[in-house]
């Protein structure tokens, strides 16, 4: 008989939004004896028998708080201040009086936030805290008591199904939640352990055979989000309503572009980033968690890195089509990945339909690039050391957009309006600034070529893994590297020389460097001090234990595109620095980067 050797959860705390699936070790009924782990439904069973699967949401009497900082631990006191200012009552419950003392300086934001709302936008607060709690991952009052479900439910794939209540000793309710072998916690089982069963039943009787195996998890949680970023005007006007800027960017001409390297699940181990709870480092979690603060940029045009290939196919493609956006992506080549092809990382750009319409795309592939380069000017003898130091893998994707809106006036009626969006990620190497460099420079001059052939303006986001002031920002910056500059020094392949070739004529600008040229206005000194003012970049982009940096950028062509405004910036101390990044609140180890832009009428050449 089919039999059940073992069954356990991958993490053992539950959290809303982030789907539970149980390993299950099965004993087949043969001579050998073979064990299997795949799934035994009823509609392909084995030598007559199939698992049947159920879950249970166990309520207790006792209502239970979850502490805002710890979604682990039980509640003890409240900030009434919340309470007053009307901010979601999740956030207000802590676990101990340090704990409350701890997050003070990051909790009274929500304090400031909440009265600048109301000051500004009458009961405002809602519009800016809610965001990424309107996806029903977030925590209303409701969920803090006991839930009277009722009517049918449905959770997996099973079809709808009426509520099963078994009543149990002590105060204890179990309310039968789920039919699937897959459940995914709802904001009602918030406060609640889940009973997972699992049974061997008898194919042609439909009845159990042998005793059932359970596991029973601890608390499900809130999926923890954090305060939403805002926008700010370069005019100095803030925008605490950034996310629902929808009619004002339609009517506008202004479009937003968003750049992300959102951390491959393949570089997301436990022995980089030990700081990070296990749970919150598991892709279930990680990926509703981006999916959250994605959607809730709303920006018109996403690029994203460390993109793995199988979950470009099997979740953001199909999760951003259902909010609207189009997807292209480019894989890294695969010379050097020895791992499986499925979950090598390339580039994902997304586009909004109704913004936008694909014109045309090009890939770059530097290991392409480096087979020419060795070929034309490397001595055969030392063509392998060379492949050997420039084929790193990677890879740029470039999108030619035509916009649906139009802000070019009478003077140009019916002119088509173009924008070209390159996406990257440069190589991670430290040591190898001439790789780099080099890898930028062969992406500047693929968009020279575009530039050249069309009246269009160019964005160059991505992930550069360079600080500012090195070669390859200086390059993409100032149009030129000064010769003297110390990473020409790096250059055992001579591909750098002479330094008069590093140059483009692109009038490329850092986006946020913006903030370093506004006025005065609310909030706008705070994000100043989240610039460097030597190399006006943001003091990080990119924070974890071990490092602490700026690798991202937005660029722009000045001449065809102005900044309307900008995400703000985090800082330092807000994302916990023992902690860093990823953290539950933010599921990469880089912050995203957003940008609105407004195409500038172009005179006819």
């Amino acid at each position: 008989m089919l039999s059940v050797l073992r069954v356990h959860l991958p993490s053992d705390i539950p959290i809303v939004g982030c789907e539970l699936t149980p390993y299950v070790l099965l004993r087949r009924p043969n001579k050998d004896k073979s064990v299997i782990s795949e799934d035994v439904s009823e509609s392909a069973p084995i030598d007559g028998y199939f698992l049947r699967y159920k879950w249970y949401r166990i309520q207790s009497d006792k209502k239970v708080a979850i502490c805002s900082i710890h979604p682990s631990e039980q509640a003890t006191l409240q900030c009434l201040g919340c309470v007053k200012a009307k901010i979601p009552v999740s956030k207000s419950y802590h676990c101990s009086p340090k704990c409350f003392s701890d997050a003070w300086q990051h909790h009274r934001v929500l304090h400031e936030r909440a009265a600048s709302a109301v000051n500004e936008n009458g009961n405002g607060e809602e519009e800016i805290f809610g965001q990424f709690n309107s996806t029903g991952s977030g925590v209303s009052n409701a969920s803090l008591a006991s839930s009277q479900s009722s009517g049918s439910l449905a959770n997996g794939n099973t079809p709808l199904y009426p509520a099963a209540i078994t009543q149990r000793n002590g105060g204890e309710t179990w309310f039968e939640v789920g039919r699937s072998k897959t459940y995914t916690p709802t904001a009602d089982d918030i406060g609640h352990a889940l009973k997972f069963e699992c049974v061997v039943v008898d194919a042609e009787t439909k009845l159990p055979v042998g005793p059932s195996s359970t596991i029973l998890t601890s608390r499900v949680i809130p999926a923890p989000c954090p305060t939403p970023r805002r926008m700010f005007s370069v005019s100095g006007v803030d925008i605490p309503g950034h996310l629902d800027l929808d009619g004002r960017l339609s009517s506008s001409g202004t479009f937003t572009v968003l750049s992300y390297n959102i951390l491959s699940d393949a570089y997301a181990t436990n022995e980089l980033y030990s700081y990070c709870p296990s749970w919150a480092l598991s892709w279930t979690y990680r990926r509703q968690n981006l999916l959250r603060e994605i959607v809730g940029y709303r920006a018109d045009i996403v690029c994203l890195q460390e993109v793995q290939s199988n979950h470009f196919e099997e979740f953001f493609a199909p999760e951003l089509d259902k909010h609207g956006y189009q997807a292209l992506f480019k894989r890294k080549t695969a010379e050097v990945f020895s791992g499986s092809i499925n979950n090598i990382d390339g580039c994902a750009t997304f586009f909004r339909r109704d913004r936008f319409s694909h014109v045309k795309k090009y890939e770059v592939e530097f290991n392409k690039a480096a087979q020419s380069l060795t070929d034309a000017v490397v001595p055969i003898a030392q063509k392998k050391t060379a492949l050997n130091r420039l084929v790193k893998d990677n890879v740029a994707l470039i999108v030619v957009l035509e916009a649906k809106f139009s802000n070019q006036g009478v003077d140009n009626p019916g002119k088509r309006q173009l924008v070209c969006v390159a996406n990257t990620h440069v190589n991670v190497q430290q040591e190898l600034r001439d790789v780099k460099l080099w890898q930028v420079h062969t992406l500047l001059k693929g968009l020279e070529k575009i530039a050249a052939s069309a009246d269009i303006p160019m964005l160059v986001c991505g992930d550069f893994n360079s600080m500012p002031g090195s070669a390859p920002h200086t390059l993409l910056a100032l149009g030129k590297v000064d010769p003297m500059h110390q990473d020409l020094v790096v250059d055992p392949l001579g591909i750098l020389r002479p330094a008069s070739k590093l140059t483009h004529q692109l009038p490329l600008v850092s986006a946020y460097s913006s903030f370093a040229r506004m006025g005065v206005g609310l909030g706008l000194e705070q994000q100043r001090r989240r610039m460097d003012p030597n190399t006006n970049e943001p003091l990080f982009t990119n924070c974890t234990r071990d490092f602490i940096g700026t690798h991202d950028y937005i660029f722009y062509s000045a001449d065809s595109l102005t900044v309307e405004s900008l995400l703000e910036l985090l800082e330092e101390e807000s994302l916990r620095k023992d902690t860093a990044l990823p953290s539950p609140e933010w599921s990469s180890d880089h912050i995203a980067l957003l940008a609105e832009f407004r195409c500038k009428p172009r005179t006819r050449r």
